[in-house]
């Protein structure tokens, strides 16, 4: 019986590196292929929860039709990350709704979410596994 919580760690654990690196092929050839250009951060939003208040910033920038875009962070945080007015590099993909802040976070946030979530349930399914098949 406990073969199987083993064995189910060990699965899930693949099926988090799998998408773990799919994710970072996204953001390899967002880079690669996406449309850089400077954001401007026009306004914080303040989200209220159990340890206080977060900001969620949003940013505005002119794509290559000169439509002026503006979207929310999908991340909040405190203190707030950015200022008012600040420029920041993004790249988004023209041919659909992704786009992402040029950061290491920005970037690889899933993938680096992923992967810390990985990382114990292989060594814990997999050790067990080898240890108990030698």
């Amino acid at each position: 019986m406990i073969e199987y919580l083993y064995t189910g760690m060990l699965i899930t654990a693949i099926v988090l590196v799998y998408f773990a690196i799919k994710q970072y092929y996204n953001s390899k050839e967002l880079i690669a292929t996406g449309v850089k250009t400077k954001a401007k951060v026009i306004d914080l939003i303040q989200i209220s929860g159990d340890d206080g208040y977060t900001y969620k910033p949003v940013f505005e920038y002119t794509d290559r039709s000169n439509n002026l875009i503006t979207f929310k962070s999908e991340i909040s945080s405190s203190p707030a990350p950015y200022d008012i007015g600040d420029i920041v590099n993004i790249v988004y993909d023209t041919n659909n709704e992704d786009r992402k802040i040029v950061s290491f976070w920005g970037l690889y946030r899933w993938t680096i979410i992923l992967l810390a979530i990985a990382s114990p349930l292989l060594i814990i399914g997999g050790g067990y596994l080898l240890y108990a098949r030698g």
